[in-house]
């Protein structure tokens, strides 16, 4: 019997997330002998317990899938679902009776860590019944933060955009000779991966931003002046990137020093505002000009300045979960490693880990990547990253301005 297959995307977007799915639709368009529809969850496995699918087999012409691939945020929409820990809750048994009632012989999921749990969970549930329905999660997340893989898709261009944007920005800056500090606030909640990337801008050694703090090491404030202090003393314009996610050495987060930060539907602290503090302090303390840029949203859906590289991998990662599930393999997550090629060049493997083995884990930006006592980044992350930027994608354009697609709600 022929196995339909049901995907969907869940968390925070990124800007190849639909190449991910992409590349899940036309692997299964390509394996119609064993594929008969591939469905689509609107707004995640949420959206599905609500009764929201759609027939991607049916809904996209090849022109529409090639917009898909370059096409920014999720197509299919988002959600921020927890299922229960304990897998005797009713909201089970209701997501297996609907899997069921579609025939579904493959689930596929895109997102990062909970996504990956949500996966476990399933897999886990679909043991305990017996199921024959393989749960494979497909990799996303410009946090970069999932272990066991080399990279996640969806760094690479957020990567790319913020080494882009604090170039320009720090080119900006450099214009005037009075004294002047700009702070440029990145995404990164434990991890400084998207922070990091921020090194990638300079031009030439020495180069702006001269400080670069991350989440993995505890954020002193005393000392951050002394760092701004000394780099003023070397040139009069000073960029500095910081992760919103700094914290002191008590673990209290530098954006909770004005008010306390909320949390959301998992317990996460939503973060924001520790590049505008910092401002105040430096202004207070030099009493010169100051600028707080928090680039935000942007850092996961500029599209226009995506890594082709980036692209083709997530593409690749969708397809890879297709082969896995159809093999008949579950309970995992797609994971890559760079292959040792005789002429060093970048090239990735696929395999598949288990899932237990990502979610509700971290993969922090390594300690001996952290240089200049916290406020600098080595030369090992530069060769690390450098390949995953690589490329930049053909969009069509309309009046002016790419031409995305859109779901209709």
């Amino acid at each position: 019997m022929n196995k339909n297959i049901l995907v969907g995307q869940s968390g925070g977007p990124t800007a190849v997330i639909n190449a991910s799915l992409y590349g899940v639709i036309t692997e299964g368009l390509a394996h119609s002998d064993e594929v008969h529809t591939v469905y689509g969850m609107l707004n995640g496995i949420e959206g599905f317990l609500s009764g929201h699918v759609v027939n991607l087999s049916q809904t996209l012409s090849p022109e529409e899938l090639e917009l898909l691939k370059l096409t920014p945020a999720a197509y299919l929409g988002s959600c921020r679902y927890k299922l229960p820990e304990n897998l005797d809750a009713p909201v089970y048994s209701l997501l297996f009776e609907k899997f069921e009632a579609l025939e579904i012989g493959c689930f596929l999921y895109i997102g990062g860590n909970d996504s990956m749990d949500t996966v476990d969970k399933l897999s886990r549930f679909g043991a305990l019944r017996g199921s024959s329905i393989s749960f494979i999660g497909v990799p996303k997340t410009i946090d970069n933060d999932l272990p066991v893989t080399d990279h996640t898709p969806g760094y690479g261009s957020a990567a790319k955009y913020v080494a882009s944007a604090v170039r320009e920005i720090s080119l900006d800056a450099s214009v005037y000779q009075q004294q002047a500090v700009t702070i440029i606030e990145l995404m990164g909640r434990h991890a400084g991966w998207v922070t990091a990337a921020s090194a990638l801008a300079r031009k030439y050694p020495g180069d702006n931003p001269l400080l670069i703090y991350l989440p993995e090491v505890p954020f002193e404030m005393d000392a951050f002046l002394r760092d701004v202090e000394q780099a003023l003393k070397r040139q009069p314009n000073v960029v500095v990137c910081v992760s919103e996610g700094i914290k002191d050495q008590a673990g209290r987060l530098i954006c909770e020093y004005t008010s306390e930060a909320q949390v959301d539907t998992f317990g996460h602290k939503m973060l924001t505002g520790c590049a505008k503090l910092l401002e105040s302090y430096v202004r207070n303390r030099f009493g010169i000009k100051v600028r707080s840029v928090e680039l935000n949203v942007n850092q996961r859906c500029a599209s226009l300045m995506s890594s082709l590289t980036d692209i083709e991998e997530a593409d690749q990662s969708g397809r890879q979960a297709v082969t896995f599930a159809l093999s008949g393999q579950t309970a995992g997550m797609v994971a890559c490693r760079r292959a040792d090629t005789p002429d060093g060049s970048y090239r990735l493997e696929y395999s598949l880990t288990a899932v237990s083995n990502v979610c509700n884990k971290e993969k922090l930006f390594p300690a001996e990547w952290i240089t200049g006592n916290g406020s600098d980044i080595g030369p090992q992350f530069t060769a690390y990253a450098l390949p995953l930027i690589q490329g930049e994608p053909v969009h069509e354009m309309e009046n002016g301005l790419p031409r995305y697609l859109f779901l209709p709600r």
